[in-house]
């Protein structure tokens, strides 16, 4: 019962994410904000940096995580639905998913840390309820293409407000789900309170070997074009290759990006699966190497597929998800 309870909670947490991750970048070009599209993919991460301190100041101490989970789902379900009419305004807009990811953001590491918890094997059980995050993600996409379609006028429905209303009300949905959680007293209660551990300082001088700094500086390479990637492959998977002189649509992709978008979290789940026959097979290091090398390969082949939107080239690219995600950062 406990488990299928925190496997539901997974799903919709990255349900939430998905639905409107991989959307808000067309919404944004469809409705004159493309000069702006990459912001909401800039405040994400700056949210993430912020997501500790609160972890560590409130929520880790003073309150029942469950309910601290709930309580953000709900503030960050009533700014989602607040989104789209500031659409006209792109600075308001901005804001308000500046707003709502430091609400989400905290609760990435509050379901984590509630499903650890609620488990007495963390190393078998935790795969198999986070594995429902990535189903969730998968979900959230094929629901946009395939569901919202019918509801959208003919329109592609990432360039309309439904998704955006579908993470505030998945939003809402799990944060009264949250209540029903089992209770999770605040982990750090009675701790006292260190900057140093907040910011993750005293970390970083326990695995301050230079093969631990080599990845922390491999991982900061990988993520700004992951963050490209994110931000740009939906709107290209959209509209394809312009045409520079006539700003005219040359080449169509796809014409349901936010689908096609899955096969990179449909990769991973595959590979999530094979990870620990190649923990036997390879070992740690060997793994991190094939993921970074397949990074390069990634991005290697759509920077060959860009110019002429081939469209096989952008497909095993992003099928390469699994491996890369799986091997380099799970690893």
């Amino acid at each position: 019962m406990i488990r299928t309870k925190l496997s539901t909670m997974m799903f919709l947490q990255f349900f939430i994410w998905g639905a409107w991750y991989t959307t808000i970048g067309n919404y944004m070009s469809a409705h004159g904000m493309s000069s702006q599209a990459f912001l909401p993919y800039t405040v994400n991460p700056i949210a993430a940096i912020v997501a500790p301190f609160f972890l560590g100041l409130i929520a880790d101490r003073y309150f029942a995580t469950q309910r601290v989970l709930g309580v953000l789902h709900l503030l960050g379900g009533v700014l989602m639905l607040l989104v789209p009419g500031a659409t006209g305004s792109p600075g308001l807009f901005v804001f308000l998913i500046l707003l709502y990811n430091l609400c989400y953001m905290p609760t990435l590491g509050l379901a984590n840390s509630l499903a650890f918890h609620n488990i007495s094997d963390q190393e078998k059980q935790f795969p198999l309820i986070r594995v429902y995050g990535t189903i969730g993600w998968i979900v959230a996409g094929l629901f946009i293409g395939f569901v919202l379609s019918r509801f959208s006028a003919g329109q592609l429905p990432d360039t309309t407000p439904l998704p955006l209303y579908t993470t505030g009300v998945a939003s809402l949905l799990l944060g009264l789900y949250s209540f029903a959680l089992p209770h999770t007293p605040p982990p750090g209660a009675g701790r006292p309170v260190s900057i140093r551990s907040i910011v993750g300082i005293d970390a970083l001088r326990e695995l301050g070997s230079k093969s631990f700094y080599v990845f922390i500086v491999s991982s900061l390479l990988i993520c700004i074009p992951l963050a490209a990637y994110y931000a740009y492959a939906p709107i290209f998977a959209r509209v394809g290759v312009y045409d520079v002189g006539t700003s005219n649509i040359v080449t169509r992709v796809f014409p349901n990006p936010s689908s096609l978008m899955t096969l990179g979290q449909i990769s991973e789940t595959g590979f999530m699966l094979l990870m620990p026959l190649m923990f036997i097979r390879l070992g740690v290091k060997k793994m991190l190497l094939v993921g970074m090398g397949a990074w390069v390969l990634r991005y290697a082949l759509f920077a060959m597929a860009a110019p002429s939107a081939v469209f096989w080239l952008i497909v095993v690219g992003i099928l390469l998800h699994g491996v890369c995600y799986d091997f380099f950062f799970v690893t």
